[in-house]
Order: structure tokens, then C-alpha cells, then sequence
């Protein structure tokens, strides 16, 4: 039975509200409110008195800012892509990004957050592609479901604990801790929606550690290019994907057969990742969901079988607390020094809107 069927999941829309439209009379004092800079109160001069003001959306402002940000985030992927060596063995991972990224704006299948560059995308139909994913059967007999904590992927969350699974998902970039597992019985209509969130992942869900024993029946990873032909994946370039697979291998909570999923929008298919020059640790998936289809993709491209520590950089090893306890915890059991990769600069962090 398709235990999608029984409710109607929200939809995630779009953030920017309709706009009221004033009367061409009426003269306004315009203030950016504090937690959005492009929502206005929009108050009557002659109704200085009004504890309620209008809040409409200043879009052009908002397009002006996205445009400004993207503008921003062409010329740095530009500079970038000029300074890739032909040698460099990641040099062509950041030229795909950037045509998936261009096209994203270009065509506008895009969504906030916006720009897209640096982000997992969050493209239009991710609702849609992410039902067709809760209907996989994989995914309707697992018990606990690890999913990314990047914007598209969060009907997937929603999904999974509306379906009475335990979900499993890591604090962004792994910066301010590791994973975290919220359980449906422990949440209500009310508050399900906000778990879903980083904010409610804090708030709602149980920290985990290296030594929690537990199984995850699918894995939810989130993705810039991937090949439908091949199951190769391309991530936005930081790695986070590899390393928490690489540390769920090492807790034992995942294997070979445990299918990785990704959902994207058709557009973010491709046929040019070279198989031959994927890195030991690129993460392939087995499983794509769009808007449109499902394909499974057959994948013969290995798995990796933990964190690679020779291909770990000391920079992204300072990024990340959790591996630094893993490093000790592994050398202090084997009495074994880890090797360490070579230094690397570490890709620019996508940009956040600032407030006003």
C-alpha cells in the first residue's frame, strides 16, 4: 500500500508573498523589516496610527539584490575556472557546476535560495520529484532514511517522517556537530513541518555519535549533475556527501547494498561525466528521481568503503570537529598515525543574503 496516499503533503512554495498593490494616492514611508530586507511596512501617512501596517514584498529590489549575487558568483566560478590546471583531477568537476549552475538561472528552474551557484539547487518540481521518490519501494520499506539538510531536499524530509520513519540528517557542513535523529511518534502535526528545518533539526532532534549503533535503509544525498546512464554524481564541491558516507561505512550503519537516491530536476542530467577520472570516495547513486521520472541507474561504479585520510586535506580537516575526534579515536585505538592529504583551497561557501 502507498502510504503517500493517506495525506496531502504541503506544498514548499516560493518565498516571496503576493504584493499588495497601493493606492496611486497614497504617499508611503518605506523600513526593511529586520528579518527579511526586502519586506517593507508600508505605512499611510494618514494612518500614522496603525499598530498593523501593510508588509508587501519589494520585489524589484529582491531581483535587483539575486541578479547582484549572481553577477557575484559568475565572476568568482570565472576566475576560478581560470586558474584550474589541466592536471588539476577536480578541474572539470567545477566547469559542469558552472554550466548547471548558469543554466539554472539562465532558465529560470531555479528557487530560493538564489543565487544557486555554491548550493545544492533548489529547482522547480522539487515537491514532485520528491513524491515519486516516497513511492519508491526501497524507500517505503525502510525504517530510517538519512537525507541532506539542502533546501530541495526537504519535502523529502518532510516525507520521511510523515511516513513514520526515523530520519537521519546531519548538521550543515558538519560544523557545529554531526548527525541528528528525529523519530515521527516524538513529533505533531504542528511541529513536523519545522523539523524539517535546520533550525528544528536542533530543536526537535536527538544528537547522535561515531559509537551509535543503528541501520539506514536508504540514503537521500542531493546533487548538481548527475548521469543518468552511469549513476556518476557531482555534489556543489565541498565533499560533505563523501565524508558523511565515509563515516556511516565506519559506523557500520550502511554497506554496498544500501541505496543511495538523488533528486533533481531533469535539466540537471548530463552525459559528460567521465567515470574514469571519479575520485575513490565520489559517492555514485543508484537511484534518480525528477518530476517527471524514476531511473535506476544500474550503477557499476564502487562504492566507497570509508574516509579515504590520504585524499583529506588538512584545511577540510580543521572545517570539521567530528573527523578530528575520528582521527584521534582511530590512531589512539591502532597506536597508528592516519595519513593526511595534501593541502587544498577549499571552495567559496555560498553566499548568504545580509540583513539591512
Amino acid at each position: 500500500m502507498n502510504t503517500t496516499s493517506a495525506f496531502q503533503p504541503p506544498s514548499f512554495k516560493h518565498f516571496i508573498p503576493s504584493i499588495k498593490p497601493q493606492p496611486s494616492n497614497s504617499l508611503s514611508i518605506l523600513q526593511y523589516s529586520t528579518n527579511n530586507p526586502f519586506k517593507m511596512n508600508n505605512s499611510n501617512n494618514n494612518n500614522n496610527n496603525n499598530n498593523n501596517p501593510q508588509v508587501s514584498f519589494d520585489e524589484s529590489a529582491y531581483e535587483a539584490e539575486r541578479l547582484r549575487l549572481d553577477a557575484k558568483a559568475r565572476e568568482s566560478m570565472a576566475i576560478e575556472i581560470e586558474q584550474i590546471d589541466d592536471d588539476d583531477p577536480k578541474g572539470w568537476k567545477w566547469r559542469i557546476r558552472k554550466r548547471i549552475w548558469d543554466m539554472m538561472e539562465a532558465r529560470n528552474i531555479a528557487q530560493f535560495p538564489r543565487p544557486v551557484h555554491h548550493r545544492i539547487p533548489n529547482f522547480v518540481g522539487a515537491p514532485a520529484a520528491a513524491d515519486k521518490l516516497s513511492r519508491l519501494e526501497v524507500f517505503l520499506k525502510a525504517n530510517c532514511v538519512k537525507v541532506n539538510p539542502d533546501t530541495p531536499q526537504k519535502q523529502v524530509r518532510f516525507l520521511t517522517l510523515n511516513g513514520g520513519k526515523k530520519l537521519l540528517t546531519p548538521q550543515p557542513r558538519l560544523r557545529t556537530g554531526f548527525f541528528s535523529v528525529l523519530e515521527s511518534d516524538k513529533l505533531n502535526p504542528s511541529t513536523m513541518n519545522e523539523a524539517c528545518t535546520s533550525v528544528g533539526v536542533a530543536k526537535y532532534g536527538r544528537p547522535i555519535g561515531l559509537d551509535e549503533k543503528m541501520k539506514v535503509d536508504v540514503i537521500v544525498i542531493g546533487s548538481v549533475a548527475v548521469d543518468p546512464k552511469t549513476g556518476a554524481r557531482l555534489g556543489k564541491g565541498e565533499g560533505f556527501a563523501e565524508l558523511e558516507y565515509g563515516m556511516l561505512r565506519y559506523m557500520g550503519a550502511i554497506d554496498d547494498s544500501t541505496p543511495v537516491v538523488t533528486s533533481v530536476h531533469d535539466e540537471q542530467l548530463v552525459d559528460d561525466i567521465p567515470v574514469e577520472k571519479l575520485l575513490i570516495h565520489d559517492v555514485p547513486v543508484d537511484i534518480i528521481c525528477t518530476p517527471t521520472q524514476v531511473i535506476f541507474t544500474n550503477t557499476s561504479i564502487p562504492k566507497p568503503q570509508g574516509i579515504y585520510w590520504d585524499k583529506l586535506s588538512p584545511e577540510k580537516l580543521g572545517q570539521i570537529k567530528i573527523l578530528r575526534q575520528l582521527k584521534a579515536k582511530i590512531e589512539q585505538e591502532t597506536g597508528q598515525k592516519l595519513p593526511t592529504g595534501p593541502s587544498e583551497k577549499l571552495p567559496p561557501m555560498a553566499q548568504r543574503r545580509q540583513k539591512r
